[in-house]
């Protein structure tokens, strides 16, 4: 590893992304040794316990070296990069780069700026917003530009393909299209990246590509069908056990739950409801003009019958402050929606929920869940959380006894909703049924206000009229 003495060479520091962290994993480099950086350029992404997160360089300069490979998790305050800035000697190469450094020399960067196509507008030429400032980094007093999304093809050498399950990617393959999500994922699964047949925008790999390549096709069956049979066990080439290390999210998941399971006295209730009512305010949604492209599902209408419950009985949404002993009413509701994404289970939340309509809730909602998915929450939208819903209906499960996250006092489990034999209007006839699970911190709920918030829930679900007339 060259080691860097010149005073004109900067070293980029791995920062404190969130509140508190610690340590951050390197996902992806987006710079190699000798390429040219300018001050806000993305140079790599990182993997917290808490989220994804690129990080932008603060000044400009040329790439002099990466101090840590990918997949690497290194400390808060260590340098990750070396840049040579303006006015330096030559960036130094470290030797491992020279011995696999083309022939050829790489074409100038003012060549490549050159090329670059004009902007086809006026928008366009418009100076790029900031990136946000990084903690204890300051503001910089440089033009910010962002990194392009799509430039003149350059050609680099291809970094060098590990082997998955015993056999080498060709010499001469491309490089597949994936996001770093989505690279974990398939690294995670022992999946070829190479070998698999994308279905994104412009040849890009996505999750289900992933999973179709790692599992045989089959059929989906609907939760209330028959259950299909036993799918054979997967073959593992003999392999007895896979050791996967506990970072990132499942990490801080796992820390989390452990400290909430033994600090906070947890009490679970239930109540099983005829949610057909709801159900068919959620067609009757899906219709409605002011609600067209929005996501619409019994989630929003249960997020909502919360808010509402909450409203009714306020002291439900509180945290125990230990070092005070004190109980703190929060007078506002960050709703967390859990999300089970390729990196773990993480609870972004929505902010100030309470104040939202029902539109600007199923807006919040499908922007969450969205942003999710690709693994781009960022660790503000997972801080500052008063109250959860987990939505384990959705893999068919009828209920369970959640787990609060730390500093909230309740957390609603839902239910699948399944179409069952039910007692209404003295007769049995089938309908729509669920059950809900409300677990709570015992120091500051009592069994009465517990049941009285969930009772209120299971009231509106039944009769979803009730948002109207309590809300």
């Amino acid at each position: 590893m060259t080691t860097m003495t010149d005073a004109s060479v900067r070293e980029f520091k791995m920062p404190d992304v969130g509140e508190g962290l610690t340590e951050a994993e390197i996902l992806k480099w987006y710079v190699q040794p000798g390429d040219t950086v300018t001050d806000g350029q993305v140079v790599c992404e990182v993997e917290t316990a808490k989220a994804a997160v690129e990080l932008p360089i603060p000044y400009d300069g040329v790439v002099s070296e990466l101090r840590f490979p990918e997949g690497t998790t290194v400390d808060v305050g260590t340098a990750i990069i070396a840049v040579r800035v303006a006015g330096g000697a030559p960036a130094p190469v470290p030797a491992q780069a020279e011995a696999a450094a083309p022939a050829a020399p790489a074409a100038p960067a003012a060549a490549a700026t050159a090329s670059a196509p004009a902007p086809a507008s006026a928008e366009e030429a418009k100076p790029a917003a900031r990136q946000p400032v990084l903690v204890g980094y300051g503001v910089s007093t440089s033009a910010t530009k962002r990194r392009p999304r799509k430039g003149p093809e350059v050609t680099v050498p291809a970094p060098a393909q590990p082997e998955l399950n015993g056999h080498a990617p060709a010499a001469d393959s491309p490089c597949p299209l994936a996001k770093p999500p989505v690279r974990k994922l398939a690294k995670d699964l022992g999946v070829d990246l190479t070998a698999v047949t994308p279905s994104g925008p412009d040849g890009i790999i996505t999750r289900e590509d992933v999973h179709a390549a790692a599992t045989p096709a089959a059929v989906t069956v609907p939760v209330a069908a028959a259950p299909a049979a036993p799918a054979p066990a997967a073959s593992y080439d003999g392999v007895r056990e896979t050791r996967i290390p506990v970072k990132g999210v499942r990490k801080a998941t796992a820390a989390a739950m452990v400290g909430s399971a033994f600090t906070a006295p947890h009490v679970t209730e239930f109540v099983t409801v005829d949610v057909t009512r709801t159900m068919k305010l959620v067609e009757e949604l899906k219709q409605d003009k002011e609600m067209q492209g929005r996501r619409v599902n019994p989630l929003l209408l249960i997020a909502k019958a919360l808010l509402v419950a909450i409203k009714r009985n306020p002291d439900i949404n509180a945290s125990w402050d230990e070092a005070n002993q004190e109980i703190v009413v929060k007078h506002y509701v960050n709703l967390g929606i859990a999300a089970a994404t390729p990196r773990g289970l993480i609870v972004p939340n929505i902010k100030d929920a309470q104040d939202k309509t029902l539109p600007q809730l199923a807006d919040s909602l499908g922007e969450l869940v969205a942003t999710a998915r690709e693994g781009k929450t960022s660790p503000s939208a997972m801080q500052g959380g008063t109250v959860t819903i987990t939505n384990v209906g959705v893999f068919g499960v009828d209920t369970g006894t959640p787990i609060l996250n730390p500093g909230e006092s309740a957390i609603l489990a839902i239910g699948a909703i399944k179409l069952q034999p039910w007692v209404h209007k003295g007769k049995v006839k089938p309908r729509q049924v669920t059950t809900l699970a409300l677990s709570f911190d015992h120091r500051l709920v009592d069994g009465e206000l517990g049941s009285k918030v969930l009772a209120d829930v299971a009231a509106i679900l039944e009769q979803p009229k009730r948002l109207i007339t309590w809300a």
